[in-house]
């Protein structure tokens, strides 16, 4: 068992020749991930919705590798995680220009927005948390496999989900309901439900591909402005939120279970980790594989109905 100062960024192994790709690098746990991985000679991949945001990422790895400070390369994927259709074309540039992929960091991710939905009609929060990064890793996954082939290989999936797995609807999930706003629903619970499907994503990978590690994890209380959306429809709320975000870890530290995931040779493949690298059990409704199969069966039916089948054969 991993304590909280068993696992630091001096403990990553040199990762010269592996790729990685990382969702929403652009900020927070993201970005810290893509500068730890180039620190250790990785050749890293970012997706980013916003161009601008990317290009100034670019320019800041850029010159730190100037300075000595990055020794990896940079490379930018447009994508946008709530819009299958752009993760579709993100996946296919992605694949179009590497021919390996060793490690995927599925770390992109909202939290607490108010009701929506995707552009294909998923509750916001389900729909980018799951069904992007479940598309994005169906697309992506005849490489991961090709990879996995290679001598000496180590092919992962790292899944971030969150402490707020916890607290989804009775039952665990609603897929009856997910294709709506689901306005009735409180945000926190349908930001449960999307985080929870995380980790049961990652149990049924774990399981259906024992030549890739896939683990899942909480990256514990990051200062990384991720519940702004529900402050800003909340503003009575900032005020009584600043004490806590005072307690927040920051997002050096916070990257550390990704980054252990991403990288260690002692993370466990179906496992579910919190701050720092340490195993966790996880929610009851975190470890049926029933909810898990169900979960899997659904998202496979409703990615072929929209023309996403096959991918991974």
């Amino acid at each position: 068992m991993f304590g909280a100062k068993a696992f630091s960024a001096d403990d990553i192994p040199d990762q010269a020749g592996k790729v990685y790709l990382v969702t929403g690098g652009t900020n927070g746990l993201g970005l810290e991930t893509c500068r730890q991985l180039l620190k250790k000679n990785a050749t890293v991949y970012f997706t980013a919705r916003n161009p601008d945001k990317a290009d100034a990422v670019v320019r800041e790895i850029v010159g730190t590798k100037n300075h000595g400070q990055s020794n990896g390369d940079l490379h930018v994927v447009h994508l946008d995680l709530s819009d299958l259709e752009s993760v579709k074309k993100g996946a296919d540039t992605f694949k179009a220009q590497t021919k390996r992929l060793d490690v995927l960091i599925n770390n992109a991710g909202i939290m607490a927005t108010p009701p929506s939905t995707t552009k294909q009609g998923y509750e916001i929060q389900f729909g980018t948390n799951h069904m992007g990064h479940a598309l994005l890793t169906k697309l992506l996954m005849p490489k991961l496999l090709e990879t996995a082939k290679e001598p000496g290989s180590d092919v992962r999936i790292v899944n971030l989900s969150s402490a707020g797995h916890q607290m989804p609807p009775k039952g665990g999930l609603v897929l009856k309901d997910v294709k709506s706003d689901m306005a009735s629903t409180i945000t926190w619970v349908r930001y449960g439900q999307s985080k929870l499907a995380n980790i049961l994503f990652t149990r049924e990978l774990a399981r259906r591909y024992p030549t890739i590690k896939s683990m899942a994890l909480h990256p514990g209380g990051i200062n990384t402005g991720l519940s702004q959306p529900f402050q800003d429809a909340n503003p009575w709320l900032a005020l009584l939120m600043s004490p806590v975000r005072m307690l927040l870890t920051n997002v050096q530290d916070g990257a550390l279970t990704q980054l252990f995931a991403a990288t260690s040779p002692n993370a466990k493949s179906g496992q579910y980790y919190v701050p720092v690298a340490k195993e966790s059990s996880g929610s009851t409704y975190s470890q049926d594989p029933k909810l898990a199969a169900e979960l899997w069966d659904w998202t496979e039916a409703e990615l072929a109905r929209l023309g996403y089948n096959n991918e991974n054969e």
